[in-house]
């Protein structure tokens, strides 16, 4: 066994036992029979490895939801779909648990942004799965079954991590099936749109070129039809080029959008853009 793969797996047996915050590094090396030395050959420190440990289980699991996703059948997918993510949490509901407890004490920017990436990760697969299995019937609510099925997913997940529920894992995922498709098939009011999404994921420190928003304002322009939104963004794009409008006057152009579904991450990084609160 290598060794880092073998600090990983006993760790994991201390972290279980004792919590992250009781397991010394020391205690680490004697239960793997290693020196010291040889820990930090492999780990700069114990917060090093444990985010390896996440990202030895993100991994698997974002890469076999990816292998379903793309390469498996499409009147299999979703049923797949759900037995991997579930069989997933199934086989590792024990290292789950742990961090689930334990994750209030190394909660910081890197474990956020970490997690962030994989859930980021997750989310495309998804869609990529509602794309292929419905198509532009689902177009206006595509998002929405993306948020649907990862309710799914973290609300059932819960019944094995905290209320050790027996796993019926056909049952669980025929049920699902059934009800994402039903999901797909009859609901009509869409929630989240695609701006929504990127205004969810951008952060708000992002810096947007003015190329990047004149190409963004043409994209929407070309889309709508003649209304007081396109007339707001041809002149938003007009004052992109050449300035000359008043904040008042460009204020209540972003007004005239802001309410629109397709214009909301649009109104977004105008107002920042233009440096308006």
């Amino acid at each position: 066994m290598m060794k880092k793969q073998l600090i990983m797996e006993k760790s994991l047996e201390l972290f279980a036992k004792q919590g992250f915050d009781a397991t010394s590094v020391q205690q680490i090396t004697e239960h793997c029979g290693i020196s010291k030395g040889a820990f930090y050959l492999s780990f700069k420190s114990k917060h090093e490895l444990i985010l390896a440990l996440i990202d030895f289980f993100m991994m698997e699991i974002v890469s076999d939801i990816d292998r379903v996703v793309r390469g498996g059948e499409k009147e299999k997918l979703l049923f797949e779909f759900y037995q991997v993510i579930f069989g997933s949490f199934s086989k590792h509901s024990n290292y789950a648990k742990i961090f689930i407890k334990e994750q209030t004490h190394f909660i910081n920017d890197d474990f956020i942004t970490k997690m962030h990436h994989y859930n980021h990760l997750i989310e495309t697969s998804i869609l990529t799965m509602i794309e292929r299995l419905y198509g532009e019937k689902v177009a206006d609510i595509k998002y929405d079954l993306v948020y649907c099925i990862q309710g799914f997913m973290k609300t059932y997940s819960e019944l094995f991590f905290f209320h050790n529920f027996p796993l019926d894992l056909e049952t669980l995922c025929r049920s699902l099936e059934e009800r994402t498709n039903l999901l797909a098939a009859y609901s009509t009011i869409p929630f989240i749109t695609g701006d929504l999404v990127q205004l969810i994921r951008k952060p708000e420190s992002d810096e947007t070129s003015t190329d990047e928003l004149v190409q963004l304002l043409d994209r929407h322009i070309d889309e709508m039809s003649d209304s007081i939104e396109k007339e707001s963004l041809e002149l938003l794009k007009e004052e992109l080029s050449a300035p000359s409008l008043g904040r008042a006057v460009i204020n209540g152009l972003l007004e005239n959008i802001k309410h629109h579904p397709k214009c909301k991450w649009t109104e977004y990084r105008l107002r920042n853009y233009f440096q308006l609160s």
